[in-house]
């Protein structure tokens, strides 16, 4: 079964993935919403390891019918000056702004820090969040870095070999030097660790600082000419072979 389809589990399932599949919160959320009485299964008040057969039953969130909603996933080039999440309580720009078609539930998987740019994937697919996301998938990300200094041969061979960071060593990294001008240079660096701010950190740590970040490729997909600002659906093979970088098999 293609994910761009309908996000109903086949069969009973943990009441608080389905709302998180609905769309109606993330799974954390939606164990507070249960825990707080506010959940219901054919008019009975719920509770934390019900399960639910959408087939079959009605579950609501204070009263209102929860629909399963359509997965659906997008592809942005996010900009600099946007933050990776779906709200900001200082009221700053997000992601969400430029998708402005995107489905209740629709968040980021993983993030950019807002001075960097590039790919960004959004989805209200919980579970091909947790797919994209988690340190054990160790799905490649590929970063284009304009650096301060030219990174000499055995700069490049301590990124490629793992640099010591405050919170250990980082895996090794596929490294390799495109372009070097004066005492700027620019780098491409594959990782598949999420670590915060890994690129920055690992090459401070050769003494190359980052002067500009930009995300051109997560797994098997990559920015290619997207411009800054723009968005667009992928396309149901392209979130198979996602899901396929990520150890996920068709129908998961």
């Amino acid at each position: 079964m293609l994910r761009n389809g309908s996000n109903a589990p086949a069969g009973p399932t943990r009441l608080q993935k389905y709302l998180s599949q609905a769309g109606v919160a993330s799974r954390r959320r939606s164990e507070e919403l249960i825990e707080a009485g506010r959940v219901t299964i054919d008019g009975v008040v719920a509770k934390l390891g019900d399960k639910v057969d959408p087939a079959r039953q009605v579950a609501a969130v204070d009263g209102e019918p929860v629909r399963p909603a359509t997965r659906e996933y997008f592809m942005l080039h996010k900009p600099k000056g946007y933050l990776s999440t779906v709200s900001d309580r200082f009221d700053r720009r997000t992601v969400m702004d430029l998708v402005p078609d995107a489905p209740p539930g629709t968040h980021p998987v993983g993030r950019l820090d807002v001075d960097v740019e590039g790919l960004l994937l959004l989805t209200n697919d919980g579970d091909f969040t947790a797919a994209m996301t988690h340190p054990s998938r160790a799905v490649d990300k590929m970063y284009v870095a304009r650096v301060r200094g030219v990174p000499s041969t055995a700069d490049i061979e301590r990124l490629r070999s793992g640099v010591r960071l405050e919170d250990g060593p980082t895996a090794p990294a596929g490294v390799r030097l495109l372009e070097k001008s004066g005492d700027e240079a620019v780098v491409e660096l594959t990782i598949h660790e999420g670590r915060k701010r890994q690129v920055k950190r690992m090459m401070a740590a050769v003494r190359h600082p980052v002067l500009e970040l930009k995300r051109a490729r997560i797994g098997p997909l990559a920015l290619g000419d997207l411009s800054r600002g723009e968005w667009r659906r992928l396309k149901a093979e392209e979130v198979e072979a996602c899901l396929a970088a990520a150890g996920e098999r068709k129908g998961h």
